[in-house]
């Protein structure tokens, strides 16, 4: 502890800028680390088995999913309540946990290893709240959430080409795969984590500009929702759509391009990366608004752009005006440039907006739990009630669903929190005029 805190302080004499770049990229390296031991899993198609007539794959997502969103909802509590000091030693141990649960789904014979996927999930649920925790409440918030919301994007493509590698290079089963990814990601992971702690605590201009962030009681809590509840409620709808087209695109991404006529290791990633590229400059270039309210409102146009563009890319692409690898090109940017904001700066931007002395993670928590829950159960209800639409036909439908309540939900919000924050200002101004 003395060693880390001679060298946290040394850390902190580090030009603002520097200090920034290091917490973005170990930020982006541990979460990239983590998506090796949630996501690896599905770049198997693992076809042949079905179980109450579900398909053996829907059964491992479910599962994965299950305890990824029961692992939102205890944290919930668990990320708003945590101490700084314990953030590195439970992410190392949560992911620990997830690891030997893949060697567990290696060893155990199907269907009794799906449990095992129920097993990983939990855990890696509060790992997003742990890693955010080192970056929130910082003048370069935007960033360095940015940098580190990329891995939403690239993570997921990568680790499906890694895994998809190991299996058609050397062979590897496909029950094994999703363990053997992981063990490639450990030490970097060491590495990445050791570099987030690091981070000095935000300076006292960060907390002027940006409002202190501090743990949250259940009254707290409490409060929060109530004070912001109309906005939260439309936000809970937008982002469970935004979820549930994201969840499906992640973990049958390969079924899709087959749907479509492709079949390449390689497309996942290359098509990731210029989609993580233009999220991370249109998101980075937000740290150039110091003012917190117009920041927050073009993160709303923002997401209502990533609605609408998700749809008319749909559209195109029916009509045939363009190919597949373009409308998959289109309809990620779209999804991402909504789901992004999300899970970086748009809860960071808002308590800003309003002064209001809280934490990201409490209510980040909240919209994922619901999110993942909305993401179950479009899943039942498509295996169950239409389990002969295709998983590209069925992508096709929810993004036209989303792109109509998305957008027009995006614009409520807008208005709202506008109103809102309109309400608060003459509010503080009354205030200050008393006071004199």
């Amino acid at each position: 502890m003395l060693l880390m805190d001679k060298l946290r302080g040394r850390v902190a004499k580090w030009p603002y800028g520097l200090l920034s770049v290091l917490a973005a990229l170990a930020a982006f390296g541990t979460y990239t680390c983590m998506y090796a031991f949630r996501k690896a899993f599905a770049a198997g198609t693992y076809t042949g088995h079905s179980y109450f007539h579900i398909d053996y794959k829907i059964w491992l997502v479910i599962a994965q999913v299950l305890g990824y969103t029961l692992s939102k909802f205890y944290g919930i509590r668990f990320i708003a309540e945590i101490k700084p000091g314990k953030r590195a030693k439970s992410i190392l141990v949560l992911i620990g946990v997830s690891w030997l649960a893949l060697l567990g789904f290696a060893l155990i014979p199907a269907p009794y290893n799906i449990i095992m996927l129920f097993i990983n999930g939990f855990p890696l649920g509060m790992i997003w709240g742990l890693v955010f925790g080192y970056l929130e409440g910082r003048r370069s918030t935007e960033f360095m959430a940015a940098v580190l919301s990329i891995s939403l994007i690239f993570a997921s493509g990568f680790v499906k080409t890694v895994g998809r590698g190991l299996m058609s290079n050397i062979h590897v089963n496909e029950y094994y795969m999703p363990f053997l990814t992981g063990a490639l990601f450990v030490v970097p992971l060491l590495l990445f984590v050791f570099c987030l702690e690091l981070m000095p605590a935000p300076t006292v201009l960060d907390k002027e500009l940006r409002a202190e962030r501090k743990p949250m009681t259940a009254e707290d809590r409490k409060k929060f929702l109530l004070r912001f509840l109309p906005g939260i409620i439309l936000t809970l709808i937008i982002y469970v759509l935004l979820t549930v087209m994201r969840d499906i695109r992640d973990n049958f991404e390969v079924e899709i391009w087959q749907g479509l006529g492709i079949r390449s290791n390689n497309i996942f990633t290359n098509i990731d990366t210029i989609i993580s590229i233009i999220v991370l400059a249109a998101m980075s270039l937000l740290i150039l608004i110091k003012n917190n309210l117009f920041a927050f409102k073009i993160i709303h146009l923002m997401i209502i752009g990533g609605c609408i563009l998700a749809g008319i890319s749909t559209v195109l692409f029916e009509l045939k005006l363009i190919g597949p690898i373009i409308w998959m090109t289109m309809a990620g940017l779209g999804l991402y440039l909504g789901y992004v904001p999300y899970n970086a700066i748009f809860f960071e931007r808002m308590i800003a907006s309003f002064n209001y002395k809280s934490n990201v993670g409490f209510v980040m928590y909240m919209a994922d739990a619901v999110g993942y829950l909305g993401s179950i159960s479009i899943l039942l209800v498509k295996e169950l009630a239409k389990p002969d639409i295709s998983w590209d036909v069925f992508f096709k439908n929810g993004l036209m669903m989303l792109s109509v309540i998305g957008g027009i939900g995006g614009i409520l919000s807008l208005m709202y929190f506008s109103q809102t924050a309109y309400k608060h200002k003459k509010k503080q101004q009354k205030l200050n005029l008393y006071s004199v």
